[in-house]
């Protein structure tokens, strides 16, 4: 079993960036593939990117693709997301999730959620 506690969010101005991290407790961090999913008033939960358990690969959904980045360091059991050229439909509740299938897109497919952390973007 794994916990998961997002950091990071905030209010930033569109344009900008942040910085998303998201730490795992125990041991058998790099069993897990690791995803970020997002999820909008009124809106279902979506897929925003998603790393293999080396760190090797990584797939983004194509709102996001060229703009956000996911990495790993597995020493720190921790999974990032750096967020450039943020728009104002990028605000949203993040969450980190993790299983130890392959990645995907689906929600229900992860097994281990965060709490969740506010990004809200300013136009």
């Amino acid at each position: 079993q794994v916990q998961l506690v997002e950091s990071g969010g905030g209010l930033v101005q569109a344009g900008g960036s942040l910085r998303l991290s998201c730490a795992a407790s125990g041991r058998t961090f790099s069993t897990y593939v690791m995803a970020w999913f997002r999820q909008a008033p009124g809106k279902e939960r979506e897929f925003v990117a998603g790393i293999s358990r080396s760190g090797a690969s990584a797939y983004y959904a194509d709102s996001v693709q060229g703009r956000f980045t996911i990495s790993r360091d597995n020493a720190k059991n921790t999974v990032y997301l750096q967020m450039n050229s943020l728009k104002p439909e990028d605000t949203a509740v993040y969450y980190c999730a993790a299983d130890r299938g392959p990645i995907d897109q689906h929600s229900l497919k992860y097994d281990y959620w965060g709490q969740g952390t506010q990004v809200t973007v300013s136009s």
